[in-house]
């Protein structure tokens, strides 16, 4: 690497470990008000917030890869202009290309962490959140506010490594469940079978669930074949989480999906595309697996065009135009997630259309500051 381009990377490095500490920072300050905040409020142990608090880094982190890198991008090369070092290089014969490779070698190095983060230590994380979130629940039934009066009627969702989703009404003291709906999942298909009770257990210790008072209804063909009541039941269940939501297609339970492993999307997206069944979520969080780390390419060659087109025409830019450049690009991801996530946009539109944005403004930052 020339003399030049290390000497860009110096200027680039810092801000962007700076940059990186502040935006997660921000995604953690979030996740303290709208989470851990209220979980802390009613109750909930501080040694398991905190510890959930920690899970969220990898994810805070991931996020704030692409982001930080145009921040620091832009605040680097805005330093260099503004002291007319651009200036000289470029009148000495150095080409724009140099001032692109070192920051786009740096912009693959980040892709490439971020998509290892995302398919190593992003889906540990969050399995680990929600075993997380079941000790937070049991060890404080109160935390969930299940049952209780102006909560809109917010259910507790676990789920088990069977792919059953256990719709829980309310939690009690001493970890009594109520209002129990156990729904057995197929991709693609209707429940195979259904379960509701009155009230259960699970008994400490043990992969049972204790079912009092309720009914069997299993299915064939969307169709009930068997109806059986009971007035006891011991159903075995296997790693069973918590999962905080009003339903399983909540913008919670949704949020979660990016944070599997890519090869788990895989498989779900292509039963789905067999029995071609409609699931935009899954389908839009299998497209961001790729289209987030390659964020950072994107925002990066943007950077680089604007720093460009901002010397030759005199533009000044600073800490405020990286800051709303930054935010921008989040609001814009931010609103395209929700379209592919609700099937507004196609997915793949949904996923790729922040970063085509990017590179196609950078293009145009280039071929306008050509021409002047």
């Amino acid at each position: 690497m020339k003399l030049f381009e290390r000497y860009v990377l110096s200027e680039i490095l810092p801000p962007l470990v700076g940059a990186l500490a502040a935006v997660i920072l921000l995604f953690l300050l979030a996740g303290l008000e709208e989470v851990i905040g209220p979980l802390l409020a009613k109750g909930a142990s501080p040694l398991l917030v905190a510890r959930l608090l920690a899970l969220s880094v990898p994810e805070a982190l991931s996020r704030a890869l692409p982001i930080g890198l145009m921040f620091a991008t832009l605040l680097g090369l805005s330093r260099l202009a503004a002291d007319s070092e651009i200036k000289g290089a470029l009148a000495g014969g150095v080409p724009v290309t140099r001032l692109l490779r070192p920051v786009l070698l740096l912009a693959l190095g980040i892709t490439v962490l971020s998509f290892l983060i995302g398919e190593g230590l992003r889906p540990k994380a969050y399995s680990e959140s929600l075993r997380v979130q079941q000790q937070i629940v049991f060890d404080n039934p109160r935390v969930t506010g299940l049952g209780q009066a102006g909560e809109g009627g917010q259910t507790l969702v676990l789920t088990d490594a069977l792919n059953r989703a256990i719709s829980v009404g309310e939690v009690r003291p001493g970890g009594e469940l109520r209002d129990l709906r156990i729904v057995a999942m197929q991709a693609g298909e209707a429940p195979r079978e259904v379960i509701t009770a009155e009230s259960g257990t699970l008994v400490p210790g043990s992969n049972v669930l204790e079912l009092r008072r309720g009914q069997r209804v299993t299915y064939q063909n969307a169709r009930p074949v068997t109806v059986l009541s009971f007035e006891n039941g011991r159903l075995p269940v296997q790693d069973v989480q918590a999962n905080f939501a009003k339903d399983e297609r909540s913008s919670t339970a949704q949020a979660g999906l990016v944070n599997l492993p890519l090869r788990e999307l895989w498989d779900r997206t292509e039963a789905f595309r067999q029995q071609k069944v409609p699931a935009p979520a899954e389908f839009t969080a299998f497209h961001r697996k790729i289209a987030e780390p390659l964020a950072a390419l994107a925002l990066a060659f943007f950077a680089v065009s604007l720093a460009v087109y901002s010397f030759r025409g005199s533009l000044n830019l600073g800490f405020t135009w990286a800051i709303l450049l930054a935010f921008a690009y989040y609001a814009t991801w931010s609103v395209f997630r929700i379209m592919g996530e609700n099937g507004g946009l196609p997915p793949v539109v949904a996923a790729y259309a922040p970063d085509l944005i990017a590179v196609v403004a950078g293009l145009a930052l280039l071929w306008r500051s050509e021409r002047r």
